[in-house]
């Protein structure tokens, strides 16, 4: 069994991930469902993987050094490519055993209107400051919303953009604006240490591909702070556990201080999940959290809870609850009413 034809497989039947594991089929995640591969593909006869064959995945995608350090460390992430596609690796063990998830990244670069990024979104890639945040649950696309962004900055306004990722999806072509991506483990040994050279690099826009730690959410908001656009994600699910979360991964002494940063540099949150659309594919539906001297009040005041409300009062400037885009969906025809109420927090609004 070779990994690379399994892989072009993967990206041929549109799956998003591929799951190989000891002693099962490959299993793809096909519209957001787990199908063994010989379900999912016609021509389908596969057996359950050995040991054997996950060691030569291994020989195969990783040099010696690469190998080395996975056998050290137990884990391991990296970008590889095959033809035209390119996947994010992850290697792990389980019960002792090599287990591997791919990610496939589509190989045409991703536009705001084809994801259908509101357009109040495509007007903030015209700032040349600010801390705009794409959050999320895993596998909900915010990567690639984060592509979308820089590819407009990069097709519409002459910048510098340097992006920090772990490990480099989406290899983006300079058009207007210069691009330096940057990969966790090759080119940098931490975001954090990423963060804290980048200003020597004049920059004018700063993609950071996932903000883990104290940190490295320090770095971003200082770097916002300091006249420059910064773009980056982080697993929650709605804007108001985004600010609850960047507050409370500081010690208490902290905490006043990081709200009145928050609250001046914030520029939005867009929190996204995907729904299954009828037909087939998936949707995005997304939160609009844009800050303004009212959300800027609630967060100085730790008032967080009331930003739901502040997004409801405020749709007239481009702000939208997950539960109205929802329903905008639902009434469209894109997404089915038992998947609409199974996003919802109230479930009403579908009978409006």
């Amino acid at each position: 069994m070779d990994i690379n034809s399994l892989l072009k497989l993967a990206a041929a039947n549109k799956a998003s991930d591929i799951h190989l594991l000891y002693g099962q089929p490959p299993i793809l995640r096909i519209d957001g469902e787990l199908l063994d591969i010989n379900q999912a593909v016609r021509e389908g006869n596969f057996a359950a993987l050995t040991a054997i064959d996950l060691e030569s995945f291994l020989d195969t995608m990783l040099t010696k050094e690469q190998k080395a350090r996975f056998l050290d460390k137990r884990d391991l992430d990296l970008g590889y490519q095959v033809e035209n596609f390119r996947y994010r690796m992850n290697f792990a063990f389980e019960k002792n055993n090599i287990s591997i998830v791919a990610r496939v990244i589509d190989n045409k670069q991703p536009t705001l209107q084809e994801l259908g990024v509101p357009l109040v979104v495509e007007d903030l890639m015209n700032m040349t400051q600010g801390f705009i945040l794409v959050t999320g649950p895993t596998g909900c696309g915010k990567s690639t919303t984060l592509a979308a962004m820089v590819n407009h900055i990069n097709s519409t306004r002459r910048a510098n953009i340097v992006t920090l990722e772990d490990p480099i999806e989406f290899m983006f072509k300079p058009e207007k604006s210069i691009i330096s991506q940057r990969q966790l483990g090759t080119d940098m040994l931490t975001f954090a240490n990423g963060l804290k050279y980048v200003l020597r690099q004049d920059p004018n826009v700063i993609m950071v591909g996932e903000m883990r730690d104290l940190e490295t959410i320090a770095a971003a908001v200082t770097l916002a702070e300091t006249g420059h656009l910064v773009l980056a994600t982080l697993h929650t699910y709605s804007a108001a556990q985004t600010i609850d979360r960047i507050i409370d991964i500081f010690p208490p002494h902290q905490q006043g201080q990081i709200k009145s940063q928050l609250s001046s540099v914030l520029t939005a949150v867009i929190s996204q999940r995907l729904l299954p659309r009828i037909g087939g594919g998936r949707v995005a539906a997304r939160e609009i959290l844009l800050n303004n001297e009212a959300v800027a009040n609630l967060i100085r005041e730790g008032k967080v809870a009331q930003i739901k409300s502040t997004i409801e009062t405020n749709s007239s400037t481009g702000m939208m609850t997950l539960d109205r885009h929802i329903q905008q969906l639902y009434q469209a025809g894109t997404v089915s009413r038992e998947n609409a109420l199974k996003q919802m927090e109230d479930p009403r609004l579908l009978e409006e």
